[in-house]
């Protein structure tokens, strides 16, 4: 499941890469984030409710942060599992200044198996993609 997109933030790139990388407030924006705790470095469990159409379930699973380049490039790698199924995927970060807002770019070859995966990837792409204005939009807020 391929997904990729732009947002832009009205703030320096600066600061939304020091807010972007900050787990508490990380937490709070992700839509159906129960708990997010520090296990290492640049390493997190989570545990999310997610639901698409009829499938809904708690999932648990780890988030890391990779190939830090501050403050234009990271990778957001994560997994995760429950009772609808499993998710895997690695989500490509790119945040470009351009005349003082922060233009951020985002690329996934997510994958996605069990009876979620059988919502059918239309579906799921535009849900991954509501989710990840919902966090921008969230994230913002910090900014």
């Amino acid at each position: 499941m391929k997904i990729e997109g732009s947002y832009t933030f009205n703030a320096p790139r600066e600061k939304v890469w020091q807010v972007l990388l900050d787990p508490k407030i990380m937490a709070q924006c992700m839509p159906g984030c129960e708990k997010m705790s520090e296990i290492g470095p640049d390493q997190y469990e989570a545990t999310m409710k997610v639901g698409v159409a009829s499938v809904k379930g708690t999932y648990k699973g780890k988030v890391s942060i990779k190939e830090k380049h501050a403050p234009s490039h990271y990778v957001l790698s994560g997994e995760g599992s429950g009772g609808p199924g499993f998710m895997q995927g690695d989500v490509s970060i790119d945040l470009a200044e351009n005349n003082g807002q922060t233009v951020l770019k985002y690329s996934t070859d997510a994958k996605v198996g069990g009876l979620i995966a059988s919502i059918g990837q239309r579906m799921l792409n535009g849900v991954a993609k509501m989710m990840l204005d919902q966090f921008f939009k969230k994230i913002e807020s910090f900014i």
